[in-house]
């Protein structure tokens, strides 16, 4: 008699995404840039508008890139200053979408910004595989401006 391993079922792979955007949100919030290192897949879906003016907005692609994001912005805002809300978080097998609101202030100008956003993540393997984030990139580049 052969026995087969439980087939993997919708709500577990639910929870373990669930799992994996909970540690990705510890770890942004602590600072973990190597922890975020190792939540990103080598090749990354990154999708950011892209906005000239500010400058940890930038195309990237692989996981040390996608963790660098949250150093780089550290180094161009207020620490203090930053807040984002988790309003809604949900999850539907390998997809998570975060809603929320976000706000800061540019380091260079003093200026701040605020604004809704948008986070939809892909987990496969363990591992964010897409992160596409939509955001009041006009504030944004309103505060960065001279």
């Amino acid at each position: 008699m052969s026995v087969n391993p439980p087939a993997t079922t919708a709500s577990s792979v639910a929870e373990a995404t669930r799992a994996l955007v909970q540690d990705f949100l510890a770890a942004r919030m602590a600072g973990d840039t190597g922890r975020l290192v190792a939540l990103f897949a080598d090749e990354v879906d990154w999708q950011l508008a892209e906005n000239p003016t500010v400058p940890w907005i930038r195309p990237r692609s692989t996981a040390a890139e996608c963790a660098a994001q949250f150093t780089d912005l550290m180094r161009h805002t207020v620490p203090e200053d930053a807040r984002a809300r988790v309003d809604t978080f949900l999850v539907d097998g390998t997809d998570a979408v975060l809603t929320g609101h976000v706000s800061g202030t540019v380091r260079a100008t003093g200026k701040p910004f605020e604004g809704p956003f948008a986070l939809h993540l892909t987990v496969e393997n363990g591992r964010i595989t897409r992160h596409h984030l939509y955001e009041n990139s006009l504030s944004i580049a309103e505060a960065c401006a001279p």
